[in-house]
């Protein structure tokens, strides 16, 4: 039965009062946001599909350190989340927003200045990331000038939004400016707080966090950014052009108020099932499960709230290309929030955590739900702003074809490599031995895997860009309509109104984001004030001393090249994993990590134990020419770390801000720093020339080097002062 009580997207006459005014609804801006969409949609992708091409034929990085896996797989993972979703998404909510609130905006240069703001922004990742310039955490790595960009270009979006909700005709705020609310407040929140460090110089700083506690913060972001930056707004746009494609009204009215406000309650804790079985204390882990899980609930409502939206409209989906893209979309949505609580699931977890398992769950959720929801928003929108037909259905439904099998094509080959790794790693023979002790032999058994990927992601790309030249011609037959006239009555403030207190709620809206704020933030401090404020959560081990000035810049390079989207170092408590790695890593190993390093994937070995495994001459050679080491490696070499010289202009500096996080360097040592740099430097470059090496002390490599030999070796120290 469908629930309403109130016509969901009109204006109630008698919430207003006097003649009729007449405004201009803004199409100009919603015009810019979906050229640059579909610009830089087209260029993410390529950045996706030239990474995917690496992971089995690592010449595709050009012998360039602007281009390797490292460095442009940030600039993907930017680029289609704050770029294409992110334009996109402002496209959708500035063209329904205006007529939801029968009125424009509070402010044309408000939305001008978020549009360039938010364009600059997005040059400064395409420009920094590609140099290195980073902060080492996933979905965060912009530095701080461009994080203070990012909060300053937000809060114009922000008060251009809640102004014009202020200023609104339409007294009742239909469900889709709900989710466009709490993705403001929330995100606002979540990138500040996982923004906060301590800058060195204009390029570089090191996060306020360290260690177990910079997981918890990064995560609880990560997870959350893709649930209030790739879901809530995206269901606030679902909400209003579903609907509007369909011509059928929402589902349920009540339906939606418990899927708002369950879906924002409980997505903000469930960041830490993203770190099952490592270092972040067991109480962390177990909230981060059980909110995962009852996710499933408001996720699945909201799903069926789209999908039954178009009872009596199926005959119509299979002409109607924006409709195809709306079902399929929403479907996605439904197969990606019922795998993720799945995946948190400790044994599900145990399978899947930094395997390919979790790319083609989050690409199920980009490609499907974000990429369709998109496409068919364009659809819907280039012909109406135009006022003019679509150019082709029929590419139209190529694209769809295309984009459809790229998904399948994307994603089954992910499962199966995520299945195999998996079972590979795990492996033990009759004796107790691992079956497969050489990792490498678990990458180049998926290497297929990888290359069905590719053809994927290369079908998917291809669907995009017919749509490019579709809704270009579609632009090219009609006449662009900048001001879009309409009128409305003033909306009455003095009138009072009763009704239900979620009726009441939603003609209040600035008490509605209040307490939307409150739901977010109150996950948020349960989880992350205890790890902070209470010792016992991350005991402390005493053999753990901070990094030398050599190896702490040796860790700037380590996090420069981006080897933590190959590299984890998180040794999980698996026989498997200390059979292969070592000792398990505890919490206290981390605590002058700025930022941890714990990663999310194993394309390649677990590192934590690194140190001390291998000679110098090992680590130079594998750098040099990685094959040499590891015959079939689908590592790239990294020859610029032999030629450029260690940059020790500001080691005191850094060596000062650490000490003012917290990390116990003696006062006035980074007047001691370059030359203990130095010394430690010489040992090194001595120890290659006894393996026949010539390298330069001052050389990159060596710093990088000195790193790799300390990682995990303060647990080793402790065991032989305990003998």
């Amino acid at each position: 039965m469908r629930l309403f009580t109130k016509p969901l997207l009109s204006s109630s006459s008698s919430d207003s009062s006097g003649a009729l005014e007449g405004f201009y609804y803004d199409n100009k801006i919603v015009k810019a946001f979906i050229i640059v969409t579909v610009i830089f949609g087209v260029v993410g992708m390529l950045a996706g599909l030239t990474a995917a091409l690496q992971l089995f034929w690592p010449a595709a990085n050009l012998n360039l350190p602007y281009t390797t896996f490292g460095r442009l797989r940030p600039l993907h993972t930017n680029a289609i989340i704050f770029a294409f979703v992110g334009n996109g998404m402002f496209a959708g909510v500035y063209y329904s927003t205006q007529r939801l609130l029968k009125g424009p905006m509070l402010s044309p240069i408000l939305s001008w200045i978020h549009f360039w703001g938010w364009q600059l922004i997005i040059v400064g990742a395409a420009v920094s990331l590609p140099l290195g310039m980073t902060t080492g955490k996933e979905y965060a790595e912009l530095e701080w000038p461009i994080d203070i960009a990012i909060t300053l270009v937000w809060v114009v979006f922000a008060i251009n939004f809640i102004g014009a909700i202020i200023k609104r005709r339409e007294r009742h705020m239909y469900v889709a400016l709900w989710f466009y609310i709490a993705t403001i407040v929330t995100i606002a929140l979540l990138h500040i707080v996982n923004s906060l460090a301590l800058p060195v110089t204009l390029f570089k700083s090191y996060t306020l966090f360290a260690g177990v506690q910079d997981a918890l913060v990064q995560w609880w972001y990560g997870h959350n950014a893709v649930a209030f930056f790739l879901t809530t707004p995206i269901l606030g746009l679902m909400y209003y052009f579903l609907p509007k494609a369909a011509n059928r009204p929402v589902y349920s009215y009540k339906l939606s108020i418990i899927h708002f406000w369950s879906l924002i309650f409980l997505y903000i804790w469930a960041g830490p099932h993203h770190l099952l079985y490592t270092s972040l204390p067991d109480w962390a882990q177990s909230l981060g499960t059980v909110f995962s899980i009852m996710l499933l609930a408001p996720s699945w409502g909201g799903m069926l709230n789209g999908l039954l939206t178009l009872r009596g409209a199926w005959d119509r989906v299979r002409e109607n290309p924006v409709l195809k893209f709306f079902v399929v979309a929403v479907t996605a949505y439904g197969m990606t929030t019922f795998e993720g609580p799945m995946l948190s699931l400790k044994n599900v977890n145990a399978i899947s955590h930094y395997t390919d398992w979790t790319i083609a769950h989050v690409h199920i959720g980009g490609l499907g739900w974000n990429g369709f929801m998109t496409f068919g928003m364009f659809y819907y929108l280039v012909p109406k702003m135009w006022r003019t037909n679509l150019y082709s259905v029929k590419l139209a439904n190529i694209h769809f074809w295309l984009g459809t099998l790229g998904i399948i094509f994307y994603a089954l080959p992910l499962y199966w490599a995520g299945f195999t790794q998996s079972l590979m790693w795990k492996e033990f023979t009759k004796d107790g031995f691992l079956a497969y002790p050489n990792f490498l032999e678990t990458v180049t058994q998926i290497l297929p895997m990888y290359m069905a990927r590719a053809f994927g992601g290369t079908l998917y790309l291809a669907g995009t860009l017919v749509m490019v030249y579709n809704l270009m011609k579609t632009a090219g037959s009609g006449e662009f309509l900048a001001h879009e006239y309409d009128e409305a009555p003033a909306l009455n403030h003095k009138l009072k109104v009763g009704g239900a207190f979620h009726t009441i709620l939603e003609r209040k809206p600035v008490l509605f984001t209040v307490l939307s704020f409150v739901a977010v933030l109150i996950g948020g401090v349960v989880e992350f004030l205890p790890t902070w404020l209470i010792d016992s959560n991350v005991p402390t081990i005493a053999s753990v001393k901070p990094y030398t000035p050599l190896e702490l810049e040796g860790r700037d390079i380590y996090v420069r090249e981006g080897c933590y989207n190959c590299h984890s170092q998180m040794i999980r408590p698996f026989r498997s994993e200390t059979e292969r790695y070592g000792e398990y890593s505890k919490s206290g190993e981390f605590v002058y990590d700025h930022p941890f390093q714990w990663g999310s994937k194993r394309t390649g070995p677990d590192l934590h134990r690194q140190g001390g495994k291998y000679p110098d001459s090992w680590h130079y050679n594998h750098m040099l020419e990685p094959t040499s080491m590891s015959p079939g490696s689908i590592m790239p070499a990294y020859p610029w770390l032999f030629d450029d010289e260690l940059n020790t202009a500001n080691t005191a500096t850094k060596i000062n801000t650490m000490r003012t996080l917290g990390v116990p360097y003696e006062e006035g040592y980074e007047d001691q720093a370059v030359a203990d740099l130095t010394e430690q430097a010489e040992g090194i470059s001595k120890n290659l020339a006894d393996a026949k090496i010539k390298v330069g002390k001052e050389k990159e490599i060596i710093a990088l080097i000195a790193y790799l030999q300390r990682m995990g070796t303060d647990i080793k120290n402790e065991a032989t002062a305990l003998k």
